[in-house]
């Protein structure tokens, strides 16, 4: 029995946080890194010399002179929603390893072309692929990475590949168009950004791909369209509390762990959503907040604005927010998996994604 076919064994009581006893979300990605490593690498490996090689040092299979490396991937996690939705709806997830894998590629697609948009340095503990290789070869290197995820799906015999890559597409189309939002709401003034915006922004660029992975593993498993819809909304809502909780790492995360720089958003001023909602707070930490964002980044004092994105609310809504946005999650999963047992994979991974502390 492969990774991907290994059934998830636990007793889950009720669709809650906290009771996924014996579904471990650390093994879980564990396995689903083991299934789709595989389809991974040989999909990377078939690239032309140049793109083959910035792909491989963004994996962390190779050093940027090409040498081996054992450095990580990435934590997996949407693969592993891809494969445990198969899980959970009865479906063989070996059959999805093609479909998962498409997802992954997908992800870094976006990663590779977020580093060089936004000017980050540093990713998973070492320099990013355009700090290394150069901007035209990191957005080059993604772009063939979006190209390979889609030829995944085309030679894919499965009969649920057809409509997974037309939801990944329209996933794509999604993700470019909360990019460019990003992108548009980082050149407004603080106070002309709306908490609103914001959250559309996030669903749109991290919980769309949340979304269509769990919504392919659903396709994978032959399930019907109310049940495709409601396993997408489980993921949106997933990732929308996933992109809460991030924005908060982004400010008070322990670059240790995170591998950034301490208050890296706050350096770069980005609206991220803690800053926002402490911008819209209404308080006398908000109007100083929006002082200090107006400064020119060399100036600014990213622990003092810290201290007033706190002061202002701004890290308790974050939380308090992704916590609500868990909630509704839970309900589009009860709504597609009624049985807690069978939906415990995915319980699993919604709990690691929303209480992780990197």
């Amino acid at each position: 029995m492969t990774d991907c076919a290994r059934p998830v064994r636990g007793h889950s009581q009720g669709h809650g946080l906290g009771r996924t006893r014996g579904y471990e979300a650390a093994e879980i990605l564990a396995a689903a890194r083991r299934c789709v490593d595989p389809e991974l690498r040989g999909a990377v490996e078939s690239l032309p010399g140049s793109l083959r090689r910035v792909a491989l040092y963004h994996f962390g299979w190779e050093r940027a002179d090409g040498t081996p490396a054992a450095g990580s991937a990435g934590k997996a996690i949407r693969p592993a929603l891809v494969l445990a939705a198969v899980r959970a709806l009865g479906g063989d997830p070996a059959a999805a390893a093609r479909a998962a894998t498409a997802v992954e590629l997908t992800h870094n697609f976006t990663l590779l072309h977020d580093d060089v948009m936004d000017h980050d340095a540093t990713r998973r503990h070492r320099p990013t692929a355009w700090a290394v290789f150069g901007e035209a070869d990191a957005i080059l290197a993604g772009d063939a990475l979006q190209a390979l995820a889609q030829r995944l799906l085309a030679e894919d015999p499965h009969p649920g590949a057809p409509a997974a890559a037309a939801r990944l597409a329209a996933c794509v189309v999604e993700l470019c168009a909360g990019q460019q939002t990003d992108c548009a709401l980082e050149a407004r003034a603080p106070d002309e950004v709306t908490l609103d915006e914001c959250l559309a922004m996030a669903e749109a660029k991290t919980g769309a791909l949340l979304g269509c992975a769990c919504a392919i593993g659903a396709l994978y498993a032959g399930a019907d369209g109310d049940t495709v819809a409601a396993l997408d909304g489980f993921g949106r809502q997933a990732g929308l509390a996933f992109q809460l909780i991030d924005d908060v790492i982004g400010i008070w995360g322990d670059p240790a762990r995170t591998g950034k720089p301490a208050r890296a958003d706050l350096v770069a001023r980005k609206k991220s959503l803690p800053v926002v909602a402490a911008l819209a707070s209404g308080t006398e930490d908000g109007a100083t907040l929006a002082a200090l964002y107006r400064q020119d980044a060399a100036d600014g004092d990213p622990e003092r604005m810290a201290r007033v994105v706190e002061g202002a609310g701004g890290r308790d809504w974050a939380q308090l927010h992704a916590a609500d946005r868990m909630a509704l999650a839970l309900g589009e999963l009860a709504r597609a998996v009624p049985d807690p047992e069978r939906a415990g994979g995915l319980l699993a991974l919604a709990e690691f994604v929303t209480r992780r502390s990197r």
